[in-house]
């Protein structure tokens, strides 16, 4: 996989445990969406999809588990989209497999799509430090 999320900063009790699909791989860092009921999945990731969380830890499809932990805040570096900007504030949300974009509607916030708020200003194909979770 590319683009994963890098850890700069975590808090305190910032991992949220997620069901997931017995033979399902996930690399540290990858970007889930969230499915009912509370699963993450890593499968055909479009924009706007509900945020689950990054990865925590790696799982592989072979080890029989049906759970996966995943952080819900602190400080990542994470790619955004090709021809995509944000500036500073914005808050940002998935467009494809570990990519961002900057959110565009109330819509989106609503709906739970909301990956956290960039920290700095980005354009096509740049890593930029983004407060996962945080709207504020």
């Amino acid at each position: 996989m590319a683009n994963e999320a890098v850890i700069i900063e975590t808090y305190p009790y910032n991992v949220r445990r997620y069901n997931c699909i017995s033979g399902a791989s996930f690399t540290k860092g990858q970007l889930l969406k969230l499915a009912d009921p509370k699963t993450a999945s890593g499968s055909y990731i479009g924009v706007g999809d509900p945020f689950a969380g990054i990865v925590a830890f790696e799982k592989t499809g072979v080890d029989g588990s049906t759970d996966i932990s995943c952080y819900t805040s602190g400080i990542f570096e994470l790619t955004m989209a090709l021809n995509a900007t944000c500036m500073a504030g914005e808050l940002v949300i998935m467009s494809g497999t570990n990519l961002i974009v900057s959110a565009s509607s109330v819509g989106q916030l609503l709906s739970g799509a909301i990956v956290g708020k960039a920290l700095e200003a980005g354009a096509s194909s740049e890593v930029i430090q983004v407060a996962v979770g945080s709207i504020i």
